[in-house]
């Protein structure tokens, strides 16, 4: 399979952690929550784990490959306050103030 398009996601969070396996057919996250969320790959694309934070979806269709990371993603979307959750490299999150004291 020769992968034209790929997709890279981080992990930011305390305990946040990715790990796969099957020749790049099963995904695994630790994000917290009580149990281990799964995912398994399309047909078309692969996923690999560089770091235990740093995701990276390829294949050969461009649509599949921004599906499945676009799933991955809105398990743990970043959130506005601390920015905690799986985000796209090049994607920017505008953190937003917290409670003012007078």
């Amino acid at each position: 399979m020769e992968a034209k398009f790929f997709r890279f996601l981080k992990l930011v969070g305390v305990g946040y952690k990715v790990r796969s396996e099957g020749q790049g057919r099963e995904l695994f996250l630790k994000l917290g929550y009580s149990h281990e969320v799964q995912f398994t790959a399309p047909p078309a694309v692969r996923v690999f784990c560089f770091k235990p934070n740093i995701i990276c979806c390829i294949g050969i269709d461009k649509d599949r490959v921004h599906h499945f990371a676009g799933a991955v993603r809105s398990c743990k979307a970043p959130e506005p306050y601390k920015g905690k959750g799986i985000m796209y490299i090049d994607e920017v999150v505008n953190l937003k103030r917290g409670p003012r004291k007078r």
